[in-house]
């Protein structure tokens, strides 16, 4: 079972429990349908960073009260700040399958997650290389969400991206991601290494989730 297959039956709740030949087969075919309705884009830009006390942050115009954001930015001088989205064709692939085969529309909900979580990994693995040539080192994505990092920050974060105008990537008044899979997150840059692997479940107080990841 390759990486992504990994994370879409841990989002589909199996954890620890034997996947059925009959879900296994779903999962790859749903990926194969990505593959083609997919419309991966992405926007970053780089803002300064400032800090003021233990966890009152302040990248760019932005100002965050965040202990969790504020550890994992220790050390950092600039900010890469980015949303992704995997576009509205994925959007409109789940809806037409919550009409009338709710198992596959599941399954794809599960697998369009690790599948930007996928695309991410492979775009930052890039990035990550290219600034080492400059002395330049990563932190881990941090997205509002996550810890004490509001969800609230998002909007903020997408105009000062101009997603919208950019990717197409807009939200609701909830606070919710249009296409909904998308994600918004910062990533410290550092010229001094540090190690930091909180990332994910792991950077996540929320214990009881039951999509958590065994940490």
């Amino acid at each position: 079972m390759d990486r992504r297959t990994r994370e879409a039956v841990r989002y589909l709740g199996y954890k620890n429990h034997a996947v059925d030949d009959h879900t296994l087969f779903l999962v790859r075919s749903s990926f194969q349908e990505l593959e083609q309705e997919a419309q991966k884009r992405i926007i970053y830009r780089i803002f300064d960073l400032r800090t003021n006390g233990r966890q009152q942050i302040m990248i760019g115009n932005m100002t965050v009260e965040s202990r969790s954001l504020s550890k994992n930015l220790k050390g950092c001088g600039q900010v890469l700040m980015l949303g992704a989205t995997l576009g509205n064709r994925v959007d409109q692939l789940l809806r037409r399958y919550s009409l009338n085969e709710m198992a596959r529309a599941v399954v794809i909900q599960a697998c369009a997650a690790a599948f930007l979580e996928e695309y991410l990994d492979d775009w930052q693995k890039e990035m990550k290389k290219d600034l080492l040539e400059e002395g330049i080192y990563l932190r881990p994505r941090f997205s509002p969400g996550y810890g004490d990092f509001s969800i609230r920050h998002q909007k903020e974060i997408l105009r000062m991206l101009d997603a919208a105008k950019t990717i197409g990537l807009t939200m609701t008044e909830s606070c919710m991601l249009v296409p909904s899979k998308s994600v918004t997150a910062v990533i410290g840059m550092s010229r001094k290494y540090m190690e930091c692997h909180r990332k994910g479940c792991e950077a996540c107080d929320k214990i009881d989730c039951e999509y958590r990841r065994d940490t």
